[in-house]
């Protein structure tokens, strides 16, 4: 069995935590590890191979980086150039396999999902395998709790060994056929979760979308490897049409099956999700994260990032607070975080891209202050690594190293700086950062000029492969 992890999309219902340069299957929402570490951690150990993770290209080292850190082996990170939804994406691993002359059981998960009943959902994956091993394709419906109106449904059909046949897949329902649904007993929530051969997804999705297929194979013609990564070909995958597995496949195959989960399932959508899976709440309803005074608080999520945040007299709210946006909203109106998400894009705000502290393959950056002509990072270089060759063509950069040693290329002139030390680079000097030490390189950066933008970068060479 290989587990294929989908690491893509934006999670915008959960600004200003996630955001689109760290989305939240990127984070440590639920546990003290980021839920794509907790998704491969809590898969079975025996009869499995090293899973493979899907992401966009843009998070290629977040993802490289929380592997490592969590002492996964995997095989490969597969780099989608653009987000074509999950037939495309489960079409490109099933692919790969093949033409590394393999068929597998592949297990297709998210990377942005809470299982808190690891057992339970072992035995379901025993269950589906023997169902995907009679060619079926299995997807797993959630025993519902509630009338959910978020979720698609799945309607259970007659049984078949372990599992049922699907009657239907039914889009989010109102309130009352959500109900209706719900006494039934007949109707499960989809969890986006499946398994089949990968010989069979893919004769289904040649018979069904013949041009997703098409463009899948084109792109995976000409893979090429890179450190962890695994690319495609850019311009044929683009092509490639926009389609999730359910209406490209699993609604038009006659071979879906589904087993039912019930293992403490949620999709963790919004905030009021973390306030509902939440095992710390306080004798009032409250769930507190970080440094939180509460007083007359009643059923709210409070979560604090960077300073102190006081909540007094109020119910049934979500309070987040980051390093640069703080975000109030009723706990029931939590799903129109996404208007103001599509607000700050709409008018190119940074809020809706990066966080103040932006994470790099060589380390990270924090902006702390900024004017009309000058902005002010703190800058911290992990053992061993290295900034590219670069230069600017509107600012000069004066660094002050406050922990650490720093080798620092200003033209064709290196040196080393010490603690306390500074150097200064000239609008215009090819230069270059590393940190040759043993310990974290920290310092403070001040820039200034005319244009302080990000893109305002000419790289010249750099091992991780951002110069063409």
């Amino acid at each position: 069995m290989k587990p294929i992890v989908l690491a893509g999309g934006t999670g915008s219902r959960l600004w200003p935590k996630s955001r689109a340069a760290l989305p939240k299957q990127f984070l440590a929402l639920t546990s003290d590890k980021t839920m794509l570490q907790d998704t491969i951690l809590r898969l079975p150990r025996n009869d499995v191979s090293a899973p493979m993770v899907i992401c966009n290209e843009n998070h290629r080292f977040l993802a490289a980086e929380q592997l490592l850190r969590a002492g996964i082996k995997h095989d490969g990170i597969l780099l989608e150039p653009v987000g074509r939804n999950t037939a495309p994406a489960i079409a490109l691993a099933a692919m790969l396999a093949a033409k590394a002359g393999d068929d597998p059981v592949l297990l297709i998960l998210a990377a942005d999902h809470l299982i808190e009943n690891h057992d339970a959902f072992e035995q379901a994956i025993a269950k589906a395998n023997s169902l995907a091993q009679q060619n079926k394709l299995v997807t797993f419906g959630i025993v519902p709790s509630e009338a959910h109106t978020g979720y698609g449904y799945i309607k259970a059909g007659e049984t078949i060994g372990n599992g049922f046949s699907v009657a239907e897949f039914v889009e989010k329902p109102d309130a009352a056929t959500a109900q209706s649904y719900l006494d039934s007993g007949q109707y499960f929530w989809n969890s986006g979760m499946f398994m089949f051969k990968a010989s069979v997804y893919l004769s289904e999705l040649k018979q069904h979308r013949p041009d997703i297929y098409a463009a899948c194979e084109a792109a995976v013609s000409a893979t090429e490897a890179d450190l962890d990564f695994i690319r495609i070909d850019q311009d044929a995958f683009a092509r490639c049409p926009d389609e999730s597995v359910d209406y490209a496949v699993m609604e038009k195959t006659e071979q879906a099956a589904m087993v039912s989960l019930d293992a403490g399932w949620n999709d963790v959508g919004s905030w009021s999700s973390l306030w509902d899976t939440s095992n710390s709440k306080d004798a009032f309803g409250n769930v507190s994260v970080g440094d939180v005074m509460l007083e007359g608080v009643t059923n709210s999520y409070v979560n604090a990032e960077q300073r102190l945040v006081s909540v007094i007299g109020l119910d049934d709210v979500v309070v987040v607070e980051t390093k640069d946006a703080v975000m109030v909203a009723n706990r029931n109106k939590v799903q129109d975080i996404k208007s103001v998400v599509n607000t700050l894009k709409a008018e190119h705000r940074p809020e809706f891209e990066f966080h103040r502290e932006v994470f790099r393959p060589w380390g990270s950056y924090d902006s702390i202050d900024n004017g009309t002509r000058y902005q002010v990072k703190r800058i911290s270089v992990k053992p061993g690594e290295k900034l590219s060759v670069q230069m600017h063509h509107h600012r000069a950069e004066h660094w002050i190293v406050v922990s650490g040693t720093a080798s620092v290329t200003v033209g064709e002139q290196t040196q080393l700086v010490t603690e306390n030390e500074s150097v200064y680079i000239p609008v215009g000097e090819v230069h270059a950062l590393e940190n040759p030490g043993k310990i974290p390189l920290e310092l403070i950066e001040v820039q200034s000029g005319s244009y302080l933008g990000e893109d305002d970068i000419v790289r010249f060479s750099d091992r991780y492969g951002r110069v063409k």
